[in-house]
This record gives C-alpha cells, structure tokens and sequence, in this order.
C-alpha cells in the first residue's frame, strides 16, 4: 500500500502565526466534556490549566528526567526568578512516566527516550498549552547524539530532521496506513539560535541534518550491541552516505518531534550535543565529568536566547 503524504497539512516552515494560541489539530477532542492528559497526571476539570500554563513561552524537553530537572534549576538561576532553585517542584511526581518542571515562562519536561515515548509526551504537551490557552510558544528539544565527522562535545542546531533513508519525513502507521509527515523546521529559529552561538565563548556549534533512527546499536550502525548483522566497512560507508547528505549528527527522536510541531503550527529547534565521532568508534568512554559540561551545552544556547527574547540581555 502507497503510504499517504500529508506533507502539507502544517504550516510551510517560517510561516507560523503570531498571537495565536496553541490548536490542536484533532475535531474529536471539541466534543470530550474532559481531557484526561494520563502520563501527566493533570486534567481539564481537575486541574485549572490557564490558570497553571497559561503564561508558558518556551518548551524545553531532553530525554533525561534529571537532566531536565537540572536544566530547570539552570533557567531559574538565569533568569534571576525569586526563591531557591533546589525547591522547583516535579508537577507530575504522582506518575513515573515523565518529570515536567515549570519556571517562569518556561517548562522543563522530560521525554524518555526514542520516537514512541517522545511521541506519547508531545501529544499531551500539545494539548496542555492549547487547553492552558498559551499564545506563541517555541519549543526545543535539547539533548546527546553521536556526531558524524564531528568532534565530541560539539553542537549541532538541526537544518533538517531526516529518517535512515535520509528523508525529511517521519512516517506513522495510523489504522494500517502508512502516514507520512514532513519534518522541516523554522529555519529563522535556527538561524537566530546560530547566532546566539557566536556570542557565548568555547561553545562549538554547527548546523546540519540530524538522522532520527529507531534504535540506539543496529539501528545507529553500531558493531558493539547484542545483535549486529552488518561488517565494519559497511558501517563506514553508510555512515559516509550520511555524512555526504549533511547529516552531522544522530539520535532517536528529531523526526517525530519536528513533524508534530509543524503539522500544529509550533516554532521548534533541535540543539543536540554530540559525545563521540561515529566514524572512530561505538562507545562512550570520555569522563564523566567532561560529559556532563558537554551536556550542559545546548542548555547554554537555549538559555541564551530565552534571555535575549526576554530583553534580558542585549
């Protein structure tokens, strides 16, 4: 069966409405006398959602329940907000799916780890800044990859999300049907993050595709996982297929994130740091501690330009 393109049923990248509040992009849900966001653990009759997220303007999510803590306490220090930072409250302790922390204008949330579990997330997300009535809202996914020709510890701003056949597209099977969605992002966003960059010192930063795959060894071209069914020398020339395409870096949730953000109107940027060159190796075996400033680096940029969207700085 020919898959169903639905390439056009977003808003073409750079042209995102302003003022408007967050709409979600499902009929059925005007007809629901209640709105049960599950994995959240918030409600639209339980929970007064305006009243909680209605100033929300930036999204921040990473994979890493404690890194999204940490990047919430980060932000708050940044921002200079009152109170102490060690009592930022997780707003969905009751459940054991993700950690969303609010600050200020900005959510910190956490997403787990590959395309279904980010997905689950952003479907209520979305819908928790549309019933919260937010208005202009740019959300970021900030996390790790393994870079393709490129030093660890280096960033990378996403041009374009693409699949393992290099595609911009992200495809979802929807009642047997194979639905395919692009995955462009707001290339002024991008732009505006880059340059954000050169203004923060010892910060490398690049722009290129980023490679959503579906698994962490086979699926990434890894020799070291449980199962590899591929030679070293055919791992080197896909990876140099990627690189020769503009992929610069790899990692398992762009697609889907840069599909469902479009197709709902939502600005979006994707700031992954890398931690090791896929060309000269599989693991991870750079300190503990270096990893963690190279994780703190894509929390800089985006803080960097909430700051200066804030007129907190010039």
């Amino acid at each position: 069966m020919a898959p169903i393109l639905l390439n056009t049923a977003g808003t073409d990248h750079n042209e995102y409405i302003e003022h408007e509040e967050v709409h979600v992009k499902n009929p059925h849900l005007d007809s629901m006398e209640e709105d049960i966001l599950y994995h959240f653990n918030l409600g639209t009759k339980t929970h007064n959602l305006p009243e909680m997220f209605g100033d929300i303007k930036f999204v921040c999510v990473g994979g890493s329940a404690n890194r999204m803590k940490s990047f919430a306490q980060f932000i708050h220090e940044e921002l200079a907000l009152p109170g102490d930072a060690g009592d930022i409250r997780d707003i969905c302790a009751e459940t054991d799916r993700y950690s969303m922390y609010k600050v200020g204008p900005v959510l910190s949330i956490s997403h787990g780890m590959g395309v279904p579990s980010i997905s689950i997330m952003l479907h209520e997300l979305i819908k928790l800044l549309h019933h919260a009535r937010c208005r202009d809202v740019i959300l970021f996914r900030i996390g790790t990859s393994g870079g393709v020709g490129l030093a660890p510890g280096t960033v990378v701003i996403t041009d374009r999300a693409v699949d393992s056949f290099f595609q911009p597209q992200f495809e979802q099977v929807v009642l047997g049907k194979v639905i395919v969605r692009s995955t462009e992002l707001d290339k002024d966003l991008a732009q505006e993050l880059l340059q954000c960059s050169a203004e923060i010192p010892n910060l490398p930063t690049v722009t290129g595709n980023t490679m959503c795959t579906h698994d962490f060894y086979e699926g990434q071209g890894r020799l070291d996982g449980a199962l590899c069914s591929f030679s070293t020398e055919e791992k080197l020339e896909y990876l140099q297929k990627a690189h020769e395409v503009g992929v610069r870096n790899i990692e398992m949730e762009s697609t889907v994130f840069a599909a469902m953000c479009r197709v709902c109107g939502l600005k979006a940027a994707v700031i992954c740091v890398t931690l090791l060159n896929r060309f000269e190796g599989d693991q991870i075996t750079t300190p503990h501690s270096v990893l963690t400033e190279y994780q703190l680096r894509p929390q800089i940029l985006v803080s960097h330009l909430i700051k200066k969207r804030l007129g907190l700085i010039q």
